[in-house]
């Protein structure tokens, strides 16, 4: 979800738009260039929820398209869904030659900076001021903000949980751990009957990132975590380097399942919802699949839980922080021939899908929701909840740093997890990454 940049995108796109025009007046007779001699406009829009794998969101767009096209029958809304990594491989490529979308996806703060600083994405103040003023949650729109112009609507509000299967916790005696050594005794309960501890998919780096930063949090401190992540604290701190050697710790326990840094998210997220895991630690942006999602069958979303990451005894962390913060946002391409309509498609959007993106696709959005009028799934109000008794949400490292630091960081979560570096050496390459500011 979160793989960053291996090149600077504000470099790439600033050659590719040395090299590269808007485009000749004739172009609007392609519609997919914008407005057609017919006076159609068409606006090409690429986002990461696909249908396989995930049905309620891919849905919810759908449904909104087909309204907004419907009250603007002059309007044609091209869509271009790929899956996660691929979205971001794509978008890194047209980022690069100044050929982005008219609307498309992005995520904040760190990952958002190169665009921003190439003339990519186009400010959105104006929609904060109309329909959608005070709609969002505080503190949601701020993390799109650069220099003081906000350039993407955010979408959804996540955070991470460890999802859990009930009836495997059962089947072996199990409890729900609300402290670390509880975990552990988990982990080996299971390893030891021959069941697979926690899923996890590290090939995408950020999964692990996820593990990393909750053991880092319980240990260090929320604050200590974030002055790391800004390079106002080292991550040589004891607390931090403690919780990197715990992560190898667990890998000796084999409390994850065989082959994790090669296998993705998505393959092992399939072992979770089929039963082959015990544990998965993930956004709530997986909600879906244990809430709404008829695909996967009642009898396993029925058995699905959740519990925060546990305290670690003698740590500076609680159980009421969280690792999350605002999801994907909406952007608009600054050079798009048709950006004023596309913007009021963008506005239409996220108003209908804060409206009905929470009963029809089970996610946690950006705007605000009044859970007292609707029916709800307890698993999904059990977790909004959580949202609101939060003691401190600290954003995904890869994406709160700086493009070039965010790629060590992953690159070394790897590492970390495969035994290729020791705690010290992990915490010395990024002390490094995060003094280059790249």
């Amino acid at each position: 979800m979160y793989k960053k940049m291996r090149v600077s995108l504000a470099l790439a796109a600033s050659l590719a738009l040395a090299a590269t025009g808007c485009g000749n007046p004739s172009d609007n007779d392609n519609p997919d260039l914008g407005e057609a001699s017919d006076g159609t406009i068409t606006i090409n829009m690429m986002h990461l929820y696909p249908q396989a794998g995930a049905a309620g969101q891919y849905r919810i767009v759908n449904k909104i398209i087909d309204e907004y096209q419907t009250e603007n029958p002059n309007v044609v809304i091209k869509q271009e869904v790929l899956d996660n990594e691929q979205y971001k491989a794509k978008i890194k490529v047209l980022s690069a030659i100044n050929e982005l979308p008219d609307v498309g996806m992005t995520w904040a703060a760190g990952y958002l900076q190169p665009f921003v600083g190439g003339e990519l994405f186009a400010p959105l103040d104006d929609l904060l001021q109309g329909e959608l003023k005070d709609s969002f949650v505080a503190g949601t729109t701020e993390a799109y903000s650069i220099q003081g112009k906000t350039y993407a609507l955010p979408l959804e509000f996540n955070l991470a949980p460890i999802y859990y299967n009930k009836k495997i916790f059962e089947q072996y005696g199990l409890r729900v751990p609300t402290t670390y050594g509880e975990f552990l005794n988990v982990v080996k309960t299971l390893e030891d009957n021959g069941v697979v501890p926690v899923a996890l998919g590290n090939k995408d780096r950020w999964t692990g990132s996820l593990w990393y930063m909750y053991m880092a949090d319980r240990i260090a401190g929320a604050e200590k975590l974030a002055n790391a992540l800004k390079g106002e604290a080292s991550f040589a701190d004891p607390g931090l380097t403690e919780s990197a050697k715990l992560i190898q710790d667990l890998v000796g326990m084999n409390a994850f399942n065989e082959g994790f840094n090669g296998l993705s998210n998505d393959e092992v997220k399939e072992q979770f919802i089929q039963g082959k895991a015990a544990m998965y630690l993930m956004g709530t942006w997986e909600l879906p699949n244990y809430t709404t999602n008829q695909k996967v069958e009642q009898q396993l979303r029925d058995s699905i839980g959740f519990f925060k990451f546990p305290t670690v005894a003698g740590g500076k962390g609680n159980i009421d922080s969280w690792v999350g913060g605002p999801g994907v946002g909406l952007f608009v391409a600054e050079n798009s021939p048709v950006k004023e309509e596309a913007k009021k498609f963008v506005e239409f959007f996220v108003k209908r899908w804060g409206e009905v993106s929470v009963t029809g696709a089970g996610v946690i959005p950006a705007t605000k929701v009044d859970t007292t009028k609707v029916q709800l799934p307890q698993l999904y109000t059990d977790l909004l909840n959580e949202v609101n008794k939060a003691t401190s949400i600290t954003l995904f490292a890869d994406v709160q740093m700086a493009s070039g630091a965010a790629e060590v960081h992953l690159n070394q979560i790897q590492a970390l997890f495969g035994g290729a570096v020791t705690p010290n050496q992990f915490a010395a390459e990024h002390d490094k990454a995060v003094k280059a500011g790249q």
